[in-house]
């Protein structure tokens, strides 16, 4: 196996803005990326370009050294030992199970003893052994999804590509359907490729996560420094439930800010030396303090385990806050900034 580049790559329907435009990044052999962006954002042409089903209007794709696809060359989707796991299954509903993760094995004309045996490993991969005679009918949403996920695994791909596969599943079996994908991955060791719009599903699955926006990428990194430390608004503002303050900060500071250093900002002077910044604070990193600043509590939610609350400050300005201890709406709070990320 290889990396896979993608080198400044571009996809335009018609006369229109382009749906991708001058997008780079290398997923290296072995990682599982996650693609993360809003509905229309592009994610989903980046997949099909490197699955060959749409070809770059610029740029290239490459597998190590080898050429899928440019402006002027497009190798077939049949040449690129890759597999697509689709949000709809794609199962044939006459086949057996056995027989829908051996298909692939059927067209390469794989002899029926070496095909049984692979298919046998497949199943087993996706603990699906005793569903070998079934047919998809029979089978729940989430037993369908891992016999797609066996039918890629049976060939062996050096790239899986995944297009929002647990779209269609509610929350119990998405939450099951991330284990396996995981599972997957670590037992097949192929470079997977994830397409969602779902941040918690990024965050839960990929080695690296992508965010796009307006068919550009915005940042790639891991899940962890794209949560702690991202890069801009539109990336502060769509992974995580952080409230985004729009404060005067020395030019000289940190990114990384602690409380001494946002109390002075938010008591609304702003001093020479300063210029305007917005600055991501996370829920988990505000505190109800009656040493604190003075806020309002404008709404108050019960989660379960704790309450989700929505906090005014005196500048008008709002914080996202949990808390284990009741909150009402309208009461008077304190609230500590432990932390916050300037953007």
């Amino acid at each position: 196996m290889a990396p896979l580049i993608l080198n400044s790559l571009e996809k335009r329907f018609g006369s229109g803005a382009p749906a991708v435009r001058d997008l780079s990044l290398t997923v290296q052999e072995g990682r599982f990326l996650a693609l993360l962006g809003p509905s229309g954002c592009g994610k989903t042409t980046v997949l099909r370009m490197i699955a060959g089903f749409e070809q770059p209007s610029d740029g290239s794709i490459l597998l190590g050294e080898r050429l899928l696809a440019d402006a002027a060359t497009m190798l077939p989707p049949e040449r690129r030992n890759m597999a697509m796991v689709f949000q709809s299954y794609a199962l044939w509903p006459h086949m057996t199970v056995a027989e829908n993760v051996g298909y692939p094995l059927k067209v390469r004309k794989v002899a029926k003893e070496k095909a049984r045996q692979k298919v046998r490993e497949a199943l087993s991969a996706v603990r699906l052994d005793a569903y070998a005679d079934r047919r998809p009918a029979a089978l729940s949403g989430g037993q369908r999804q891992r016999v797609a996920l066996a039918r890629c695994l049976v060939t062996e791909p050096d790239v899986v590509l995944l297009d929002e596969p647990l779209a269609n599943l509610d929350r119990h079996l998405r939450q099951e359907m991330e284990e396996t994908f995981r599972e997957f991955h670590a037992r097949s060791g192929a470079t997977m490729i994830y397409v969602t719009h779902d941040q918690s599903e990024a965050m839960a699955l990929a080695t690296d996560v992508a965010v796009m926006s307006e068919g550009r990428l915005l940042q790639m990194a891991p899940p962890e420094e794209i949560y702690a430390r991202p890069e801009g608004l539109v990336i502060g503002g769509l992974v995580g439930q952080g409230s985004i303050l729009s404060l005067a900060l020395p030019r000289t500071s940190s990114r990384s800010l602690d409380w001494p250093s946002l109390r002075v900002a938010l008591d609304g002077s702003v001093a020479e030396g300063t210029e305007p910044a917005h600055v991501l604070v996370r829920p988990q990193d505000v505190l109800l303090d009656d040493a604190g600043l003075t806020g309002r509590v404008t709404s108050s939610f019960f989660e379960g385990e704790r309450y989700a609350l929505r906090i005014q400050l005196a500048d008008g300005q709002s914080l996202r806050a949990f808390s284990r201890q009741p909150v009402r709406q309208g009461d008077a709070v304190g609230v500590v900034l432990q932390a916050g990320w300037r953007l």
